[in-house]
């Protein structure tokens, strides 16, 4: 999963885009296991996502008002649709993943 600037992901939302971008801090444990779980569901899926580290990006966190990290925002056609923070486990969060593909 590639690191996203701001460009970028004002891009993907700007284009109407659809897919994910996962939110996380480098200090954040469980965002290092989530961090692996979508590595895994990365391969197992033809979608574009994006990762950002939230740190460098305050007002996203501002102005999509997220909640905490981890964080993956569901994004269908440039909307947001859901935010999820549990990740549980891979076979959820590929289901999850899966819905919104749908």
């Amino acid at each position: 999963m590639n690191e996203w600037n701001l460009d970028e992901f004002s891009s993907f939302i700007e284009n109407k885009s659809t897919g994910f971008v996962y939110f996380y801090t480098p200090l954040c444990g469980t965002c290092q296991l989530a961090s692996r779980m979508l590595q895994i569901i990365e391969q197992m899926v033809d979608t574009k996502m994006g990762k950002m580290n939230l740190n460098f990006y305050p007002d996203i966190g501002k102005n999509y008002s997220i909640e905490s990290v981890p964080c993956l925002m569901f994004i269908n056609d440039g909307q947001v649709v859901e935010m999820l923070y549990a990740f549980r486990s891979v076979p959820y969060l590929l289901e999850k993943i899966k819905e919104h593909l749908t």
